[in-house]
């Protein structure tokens, strides 16, 4: 079949089984453009800034578990991306982004727009393309999506200059991919298998550490049982809410710098650290010379370079989550004794007695966990709930009663203020019944206020709920506990009528400063089915706690803070 090269993108997208392409045109991708306009087989949204494309496609990919398609142009249409870019490798997401580049024979010239995108993306991506002939297009494109998604997923960029999107050719799209140096490894070691089941029986301290690994494995059923047959206690990492109901009574709550008072010290005191699909992020371990230091590691991942990288295993297993489980669970099940940890269940049970994750109400002003869990009460499995990056986040993953997987969608690794609401608007498009939710600060929250107008061109009702404490909150609680009170460049007193602001883009808005007006403001905003955002008045100083400052054991948190 001859085509040219913007219409092999566009049955590649379609063999490929893509059902919404997020993007911004711009002239070196004028091809491919024409021939989205032409085509039947995908829906594109046109965000208002290429780095919300992006962001969408993640939130899209993350909720759906699909990979995520953004098309931009090149030079600054691509540069704007690399944040985005950055969100989705940082936290493994399967991602495919199109480029347009100059045409080749301006590649090197300084052409207009010409930027040299496959060096730029190199060190945040899993893998990149400069497309230099037609021929070799339709392979390609088939490898990005086959790389994309096996294996630890993460984005995959491909670079395709102007002439080449004109250039006919044969459009031979492969089957199947078979890379020589790229063949994942899903099955575990029979060996190292009964060993970890060895170990699992003889621990009287063990502890399961649950990382974002696990949904991308798809695992959740064999974890939940590996939960029912041995109730040993578990632990999340910020990636990987959902796994287990928070409601689980086998289930600690986070990890890490804001994790629960019982999550930290069952890390500090456990004998066996059973890591799936975690990778030991110093936001976890904290000062590493005390993580874990009675412990033996169990670690099973499916990325090679992980095992071992920060803490040294004990128990290495290379490959995919779930078949390794699917092969541990039955040497559990005949052999295990859960009574052998019962005082180790009660030790932790009465630290979560000690000192469980709360706040002190108040009606006025409102108290952002107070708000984090009305939402919960409200909607809970209803709603996918996205974040953007800074206080609101924590009290998010500290609060919310996620229930399964993918419903937590906020960015781990890379921090990254201004993702929530284009990634809530991706959810959106991924589960239409659903409510999207995006949890905001007032600093964050502008950062990409762009797209409420895409919202509003496209239907899509993502409400936003701003935590506005006239802060940049998360760096004045850093400035308040470490700095002298210094609030350097944080104060945010003058910040834009939120309301009008909404109303402008075609939503509608509220203004919440009792919980009356915020319980009725979400009904109301969940009934209009536009764009909405909730101006939300919280205590100003209110902390993130408990916390681990830097440098300090896990076990060393701080629970309050007195003036």
């Amino acid at each position: 079949m001859q085509l040219n090269g913007s219409e092999m993108v566009i049955h590649a997208l379609k063999n490929e089984g893509v059902k919404i392409v997020f993007g911004y045109p711009g002239g070196a991708a004028l091809n491919i453009y024409d021939e989205i306009y032409k085509q039947k087989f995908f829906k594109h949204i046109l965000a208002r800034h290429e780095q919300a494309a992006v962001h969408a496609a993640d939130g899209y990919a993350r909720a759906s578990g699909e990979v995520g398609v953004a098309i931009v142009t090149s030079g600054p249409g691509f540069t704007n991306t690399v944040t985005s870019i950055a969100t989705a490798y940082a936290d493994s997401i399967p991602l495919v982004i199109i480029s347009a580049q100059v045409p080749t024979s301006l590649i090197g010239t300084d052409a207009f727009q010409e930027i040299d995108a496959v060096g730029i993306s190199r060190p945040c991506t899993k893998h990149n393309y400069l497309v230099k002939t037609i021929e070799e297009l339709p392979r390609i494109l088939k490898e990005v999506f086959y790389i994309a998604r096996s294996g630890r997923p993460g984005p995959v960029h491909i670079d395709i200059p102007k002439d080449i999107t004109a250039t006919l050719g044969t459009f031979d799209y492969p089957k199947e991919i078979k890379l020589p140096t790229y063949k994942p490894t899903y099955k575990g070691n029979p060996r190292q298998i009964k060993k970890v089941a060895q170990a699992i029986m003889e621990a009287q301290k063990p502890l399961l550490y649950l990382g974002g690994g696990c949904i991308a494995s798809e695992s959740t059923r064999w974890i939940r049982e590996l939960c029912e047959i041995t109730h040993i206690p578990a632990v999340n990492t910020f990636m990987a809410f959902g796994i287990l109901d928070t409601k689980n009574p086998d289930f600690l709550g986070m990890v890490g710098m804001h994790g629960s008072y019982v999550a930290n010290m069952a890390m500090s005191e456990a004998d066996l650290i059973i890591a799936l699909g975690a990778r030991f992020d110093d936001r976890v371990t904290c000062k590493l010379s005390e993580f874990g230091k009675y412990a033996q590691i169990i670690h099973i991942d499916i990325d090679p370079s992980s095992i071992s990288k920060i803490v040294e295993a004990n128990f290495p297993i290379v490959g995919d989550i779930s078949s390794v489980l699917e092969d541990l669970l039955p040497l559990l099940r005949e052999s295990y004794t859960p009574q052998n940890i019962l005082a180790w269940r009660e030790r932790l049970a009465q630290y979560n007695k000690l000192h469980p994750l709360s706040y002190e109400d108040s009606t006025s002003p409102l108290k952002p966990q107070w708000v984090i869990e009305k939402i919960g009460d409200i909607l809970g499995e209803e709603a996918f709930i996205s974040t953007d990056v800074g206080q609101h986040q924590m009290w998010t993953a500290q609060f919310y009663p996620f229930s399964f997987p993918r419903q937590f969608i906020s960015s781990g690794g890379l921090g990254t203020m201004g993702f929530g609401l284009p990634a809530a608007m991706g959810v959106k498009c991924a589960f239409p019944q659903k409510v999207s939710i995006n949890i905001s600060g007032d600093g964050s929250i502008l950062m990409n206020i762009q797209e409420l107008m895409t919202c509003a061109v496209y239907g899509i009702p993502v409400i936003n709920i701003v935590l506005n404490n006239n802060y940049l909150g998360m760096v004045r609680q850093w400035q308040t506990f470490f700095y002298d009170k210094h609030y350097s460049e944080t104060d945010l007193k003058q910040q834009p009528d939120f309301v009008k602001l909404v109303e402008s883009f075609g939503g509608v808005g509220y203004v919440c400063q009792t919980k009356e007006e915020f319980i009725n403001a979400l009904n109301a905003a969940i009934k209009s089915q536009k764009p909405a955002l909730l101006d939300v008045r919280i205590d100003r100083m209110e902390n993130v706690l408990p916390m681990v400052p830097t440098g300090d054991a896990l076990s060393n948190m701080m629970l309050d803070y007195k003036e």
